[in-house]
């Protein structure tokens, strides 16, 4: 377990009088007894907030969760959990505690974007995020083995949820010999050695009706869970209905969708120079998809919607990853890129040929307008189908198309609060919901007796302003007139460490800072001659 290194703090201590960045990174705790004291309580399961609180941690697992007074009341000690030897008292007095948050849809890092775990994780966790669902990602030996290093919180980590890519392969993974699955009986092999692998779920992309009835069936049978990127490939034999109703427990961003919604066509209006291979015919002609679907409230609309609610399916929209094709101009440009984006990851994200989503080969006014349209039916599904009781929850897809790992998951929260929800809603999306799609709300997603010490806290209301929960903060004008950054996640709590996200951010800055001077590099506008 991650252990507070007490002597050679008490030593730094007492040399200088600056914060210890070395303590809050590799985190407080866990203790016998954790008491975070006086918080506003924003729960996650759609309550209002509610405080001061005080919160009682034994051992990782939530014991006490006790109202101790009222606004601008005094508190009476006498009435409040009371200490135990050995415990640790967190004073949070008048800051905002959530449930730790919950990334739908992650991918650590990468080889191309030269982002290393480390990187990837203290961006995650300085942004309160203390799970992750990674849906294929660099394979499953790395997967498994980060995903057993942060349960015993070896590594500074979010909690890890491993989909492997349905047919992925590795060098101690290879059940079917370097076979690609052409047959139902494969696709069961397949699934079956997955989860003997120990991957929690599949991530699927797409494949001939068959294979894919047959991997959704194998897969629900053993438990496990599902998600599905419904490639441009398949998607015309195969939607996100069909996935639906054959056990896919949750769709990633909107592909499959507007296919299911289509009632004057069966294939999307591709022009007839169209290729996959180019990223730019690829993603703008995607812009243009929900247009060709049936009108929103329309009978078709509503039938697939229903039809979606009964089968208690999971919506992950991912909203921010698609944010640059309506605006590339301000995702290009967000604050953060200067000191938190690697120079090999800012490289990555120019347009290419060869690079996923980088598709800004010829991208303007009418692809931007297109999507700026797109977005807006989009969004209204989304919204009515969280109306209507269905599980919407909060993903990011960080690490393409300018999106970075932490700040893209509180824009996803600003882009839910766009297309409709109420900030309470996007907590419960960002939380329970989450958790509910992960089979881990008996575990996970509200500050419950019973359940993991994973807790996000900040000083600013998040409710008023979800920009307080960037690591960048909020820009705000004091009475006196003095510009001031306020907010920035102060505590992130996961089973029972706490840790300093600001510190965990600074150790960011610091690995950007020393990636840059090894080659001298500046960030550089591509066309731009320096």
């Amino acid at each position: 377990m991650i252990k507070v290194k007490v002597l050679l703090l008490l030593v730094i201590a007492f040399l200088v009088t600056t914060p210890i960045i070395a303590q809050s990174l590799e985190g407080d705790g866990p203790h016998s007894q954790l008491i975070i004291r006086g918080v506003m309580l924003i729960n996650g399961n759609g309550a209002p907030p509610q405080g001061p609180i005080d919160i009682v941690v034994e051992n990782n697992i939530i014991k006490e969760v006790k109202v101790v007074g009222y606004p601008g009341v005094a508190i009476d000690d006498s009435k409040r959990p009371q200490l135990k030897t050995g415990g640790k008292e967190l004073d949070c007095t008048g800051m905002y505690l959530m449930p730790g948050f919950i990334d739908m849809h992650t991918h650590i890092g990468g080889d191309s974007q030269g982002a290393d775990p480390d990187y990837v994780f203290k961006l995650w966790m300085a942004h309160g995020v203390t799970t992750v669902r990674e849906v294929a990602g660099r394979g499953i030996d790395i997967a498994m083995d980060l995903k057993h290093k942060s349960e015993k919180n070896e590594i500074i980590a979010p909690r890890i949820i491993s989909y492997t890519a349905f047919g992925q392969t590795s060098k101690s993974f290879n059940p079917l010999n370097d076979i690609p699955i052409s047959t139902p009986e494969q696709a069961r092999e397949w699934v079956r050695a997955n989860a003997k692998k120990g991957a929690d779920g599949i991530k699927f992309f797409g494949a001939e009706p068959a294979i894919m009835a047959a991997a959704l069936d194998e897969n629900k049978k053993l438990g496990l869970g599902s998600a599905c990127h419904h490639a441009q490939m398949s998607v015309a034999r195969w939607n996100v209905l069909h996935s639906a109703r054959a056990g896919l427990t949750s769709m990633e961003h909107w592909y499959g969708l507007p296919e299911a919604l289509f009632d004057d066509r069966t294939v999307q209006d591709f022009p007839l120079d169209y290729n996959y291979q180019n990223e730019q015919d690829r993603f703008e002609n995607a812009g243009k998809l929900w247009e060709q679907a049936a009108e929103p409230y329309s009978e078709h609309w509503n039938n697939v919607m229903n039809e979606l609610l009964e089968l208690d399916f999971t919506l992950d929209p991912t909203f921010n990853i698609y944010e640059a094709s309506r605006d590339l101009q301000r995702a290009r440009r967000a604050e953060w890129h200067e000191d938190y984006t690697l120079p090999s990851l800012w490289e990555f994200y120019q347009p290419s040929k060869v690079s996923h989503g980088s598709y800004w080969h010829d991208w303007g006014t009418e692809q931007e307008v297109s999507w700026k349209k797109n977005y807006k039916l989009w969004m209204t599904f989304i919204n009515e189908y969280k109306n209507r009781g269905g599980r919407v929850t909060t993903g990011s897809d960080s690490g393409f198309i300018f999106q970075l790992y932490g700040f893209a998951y509180i824009r996803e929260f600003e882009l839910m609060r766009e297309a409709g929800f109420h900030p309470l809603e996007i907590i419960q999306s960002a939380t329970l919901n989450g958790a509910e799609a992960l089979g881990m709300d008996d575990k996970l997603g509200s500050v419950t007796i019973g359940k993991l010490a994973d807790f996000v806290i900040v000083e600013e209301n998040p409710l008023q302003n979800f920009k307080v929960l960037y690591g960048t903060g909020a820009i705000k004008l004091t009475e006196d007139n003095e510009v001031v950054r306020v907010g920035g996640v102060k505590y992130t709590v996961k089973d029972g460490i706490v840790y300093d996200s600001k510190a965990l951010l600074a150790d960011v800055k610091r690995q950007v800072d020393e990636a840059k001077a090894k080659s001298n590099y500046t960030i550089k506008q591509p066309g731009v001659k320096n």
